[in-house]
């Protein structure tokens, strides 16, 4: 079979060893799965502003498609926390919720995630998430989940709310509180109450009780079904929908539609770059998951292939009623804890949603929505870890300023700019200390051929002779720094005749780079200095010799540092 099929295909790879024992622990993971799926999918589909079948429709023809083409055995695709409140914050500047303008936008945000998504992977471009960093990613997920949590508090109290950031949502919550519906209150705090406690104790109860194996896990994740079908009874039996107490009403009960998404011009120019940051953010948010989770089997994933994989799932979403998804953490750990081995796993989800979307959303017809909001409040709050802070600062004061500023933002201005600001703080930082490479004067260890910094170690050094060690590859950022560091040193030692730069951590040397270094060479040399290189690496050796440095180095380029150091002595 042609390796190109295999490679996009990675279906072809696990589907030949697929057995009877990986079928019946993938339909036990499918079973746990789909009973947390169901409530969640309701819920993120409101957190987004959709229709609560949004949440079921985008849960069901992403999860197929990424078994297909992902390269994750654990990873379970479909709405997440984050993503939908990027949603919800995309489309309102653009279209009224409720509307049928919003659902259309939705597909369309969706379809250019997912064409964003499928031409990184295309061209390889995974490595594009690296440019966040993980403080500054951890920040913005915390920030995410109190605008998340907070954005909830007007259905668990029964009230009116708006506002994008954290200060426009409290405001709302503060105008409106004296209607509070007491009714819908009493519901939302139990639901809220009963979802902690299922995901903390009861498990331990049920142990005490006897149940353990597979059965406990199955009735914990069943849990917030349990909460769901008391809350739904009570609105129904005590007919608490007439005394102002929000439902979710009517659910078509069908199969995922066949939708289209809108390719007005007008309307995927306002969503280019919303759908660019989800895209980002639903990646590594992914891949994070998925790796985590490979490495505890010694499994390999396929960044680019990940991005192939999100990428046909969020078109699949965006042509059956959905909306932006990406790989979530609790549904993933979940699904791999329940003994998930191959994507098929995903795919057996679906199956179970789909008969879920077909024969049982009459029964959520009298669903409180507050019950909903409790759902989404104990799922967000465990992303919310300010602990970041506390971490960022004993570790890296550069790194604290970052996830500060993210999580200000974020919270004062709205999850576009939060996320926004964090990409380019993310690549502030990475430039600003690149930009100040570590550059350390070095001697050598007595009774050895190794050389160590002098401010560390007891060295022995020439006087006539400095030996610079480069601990960064050389671009354009940081060139002049070089410059100004040499400059320095020799202007300080006029008995210096020999600069020897040791070059062993040096990757690469940019076009900027080595004009820098052609300029350092003609100055030292009206000093009556002469440049030498040490260790340099073969590749990029190789672009020394493309150019004309090596023939106008007024010094030599030895092979070790000692070789330098024996020579110059």
């Amino acid at each position: 079979m042609p390796s190109l099929f295999i490679r996009y295909l990675p279906i072809l790879t696990w589907g030949k060893t697929y057995n009877k024992s990986a079928l019946t622990n993938d339909m036990v993971a499918a079973l746990i799965v789909t009973i947390m799926l169901i409530p969640q999918s309701l819920a993120y589909a409101l957190l987004a502003g959709l229709p609560p079948e949004a949440g079921l429709y985008a849960s069901i023809a992403p999860i197929l498609f990424y078994a297909i083409f992902g390269t994750s055995r654990a990873l379970a695709v479909g709405p997440v926390a984050v993503v939908s409140l990027m949603t919800a914050a995309a489309l309102g500047k653009i279209v009224d919720q409720g509307t049928a303008g919003y659902a259309v936008a939705a597909l369309s945000l969706a379809f250019l995630s997912g064409s964003i998504l499928l031409a990184m992977g295309v061209f390889r471009l995974g490595f594009v998430a690296n440019f966040l960093s993980h403080p500054v990613i951890a920040g913005f997920i915390t920030a995410s989940g109190v605008l998340i949590a907070t954005s909830q508090l007007k259905h668990i109290l029964g009230i009116k709310g708006e506002g994008e950031n954290l200060i426009d949502m409290v405001h709302g919550l503060i105008t409106h509180i004296s209607e509070v519906n007491f009714i819908t209150l009493t519901i939302g705090v139990l639901a809220t109450a009963f979802l902690f406690w299922v995901r903390k104790g009861l498990k331990p109860f049920l142990r005490k009780m006897g149940v353990v194996g597979t059965l406990a896990d199955v009735l914990t994740k069943a849990g917030p079904v349990a909460g769901v079908v008391v809350t739904t009874l009570a609105v129904w039996l005590f007919g608490l929908a007439d005394k102002g107490v929000a439902i979710v009403g009517a659910v078509p009960q069908s199969l995922p539609p066949l939708t289209m998404p809108s390719f007005s011009p007008e309307l995927l120019k306002q969503l280019l770059l919303p759908a660019f940051l989800i895209s980002i953010i639903g990646f590594v948010e992914s891949i994070s998951v998925a790796q985590t989770l490979a490495a505890k089997k010694r499994q390999r994933i396929d960044p680019d292939q990940e991005l192939i994989g999100l990428g046909t799932a969020n078109l699949g979403a965006a042509f059956t009623g959905g909306f932006p998804v990406t790989g979530g953490f609790s549904r993933s750990v979940v699904n791999f804890d329940a003994g998930a081995e191959t994507p098929a796993a995903g795919a057996y989800t679906a199956v179970g949603l789909a008969i879920a979307a077909v024969a049982l959303t009459p029964l959520i017809y009298f669903l409180p929505k507050a019950t909903l909001a409790a759902t989404i409040i104990v799922a967000v709050l465990s992303l919310v870890d300010f602990s970041i802070l506390k971490r960022s600062w004993a570790y890296s004061k550069a790194d604290f300023a970052a996830v500060l500023a993210t999580i200000v933002l974020t919270l004062a201005m709205g999850v576009e700019i939060g996320v926004s600001a964090g990409v380019g703080l993310s690549i502030l930082l990475h430039l600003y200390k690149s930009s100040k490479p570590h550059i350390a004067e070095v001697g050598l260890v007595p009774g050895t051929e190794h050389f160590r910094n002098i401010l560390r170690h007891k060295v022995e050094t020439t006087p006539s002779v400095v030996n610079l060690r480069i601990d960064e590859s050389l671009y354009f950022a940081n060139a002049r720094f070089l410059e100004d560091r040499i400059y320095d040193r020799v202007a300080r030692d006029k008995g210096v005749r020999h600069v020897v730069l040791q070059c062993c951590a040096i990757n690469e040397i940019d076009l900027s780079a080595l004009e820098s270094l052609e300029t350092i060479n003609s100055r030292l040399s009206e000093m009556d200095v002469k440049l030498h290189l040490s260790e340099v690496k073969g590749p990029v050796m190789d672009v020394l010799k493309r150019a004309h440095f090596l023939s106008e180095l007024t010094g030599k380029v030895y092979l070790s540092q000692f070789e330098a150091a024996n020579a110059l002595r």
